[in-house]
């Protein structure tokens, strides 16, 4: 909690005057409780709005997580399905209004070895589910010694195109056979394009959250140190790329994750060092 400054000059009054003393104590316990309450009703607001959040309401839906918050200081308890749960689940709460920090003790239910192919297909399908252009329930992924089989239907030959694309650049996958299906519906009179509906209106903080994984996912891009900042949806990234094509990829990524509207992309190539 924050020192209080009209508390700490009473205390100090107390100390200088003793006649004065029972008056000034009960006032600074007025004020302590004040601020007391203050603080709790910040923690609920946290707990309460984490609940909230796009990402707790869809990707963690089925978990059983605890949200505690003490002055601003959350700790995450119980238990995830899958790990990228975990790390989204931190992720979203880092950048909520009013946490200063997030102590992550979420316990993984049957965590599969890492580079495993359970862990790839958990991977892969964390990738597509966090991009808006292609639809994850819709596309079944096996994994077999790290190559990747995509099956299902795609509402366009450009969606069976990108969900490939999405899965070859998952860190670990070796190869991606793309057995997918190309609907011939016709929707709204055009062939193949999905029903347009009304996007919803995703928090800032589960936006933030959901950029962070999909860039971390990506092998192309899971090594830049990229600062994410969204404001009202719009997202500018900042940080260091080793080549022009890295800071293209962000930028195509960011612009397809749910709930982002625009993005801004400050990055800049870092120098090639040169040896004398």
């Amino acid at each position: 909690m924050k020192p209080n400054n009209r508390l700490t000059e009473f205390a100090f009054s107390a100390l200088q005057y003793p006649k004065s003393r029972p008056v000034l104590l009960a006032l600074s316990a007025l004020l302590l409780g004040g601020a007391t309450l203050k603080a709790t009703e910040a923690d609920d607001r946290i707990e309460a709005s984490a609940k909230t959040t796009f990402v707790y309401r869809t990707f963690l839906s089925g978990d059983a997580i605890k949200v505690e918050s003490v002055d601003g200081a959350v700790t995450l308890t119980g238990t995830v399905t899958e790990g990228w749960h975990k790390m989204l689940a931190a992720e979203t709460l880092t950048f909520m209004s009013g946490v200063k920090s997030v102590n992550n003790q979420l316990i993984v239910k049957d965590s599969p070895d890492e580079r495993s192919d359970t862990w790839l297909h958990i991977k892969v399908k964390s990738a597509l589910a966090l991009h808006r252009s292609v639809n994850v329930f819709k596309t079944v992924v096996a994994v077999k010694d790290g190559v990747v089989t995509l099956s299902g239907e795609a509402a366009s030959q450009g969606q069976r195109d990108l969900t490939a694309e999405y899965a070859k650049d998952v860190e670990g996958v070796k190869a991606v056979k793309n057995e997918m299906t190309v609907a011939k519906t016709a929707v709204n009179g055009v062939a193949g394009t999905p029903e347009q509906t009304i996007a919803e209106i995703i928090d800032d903080a589960s936006i933030t959250a959901q950029v962070r994984m999909s860039l971390w996912t990506h092998r192309s891009t899971s090594a830049l140190k990229t600062s994410v900042v969204t404001r009202d949806g719009n997202v500018t990234l900042s940080g260091m790329a080793t080549n022009t094509a890295e800071i293209d990829l962000a930028t195509k990524l960011v612009n397809d994750i749910n709930g982002v509207k625009s993005v801004v992309n400050g990055m800049s190539v870092a120098p090639v060092a040169t040896s004398k």
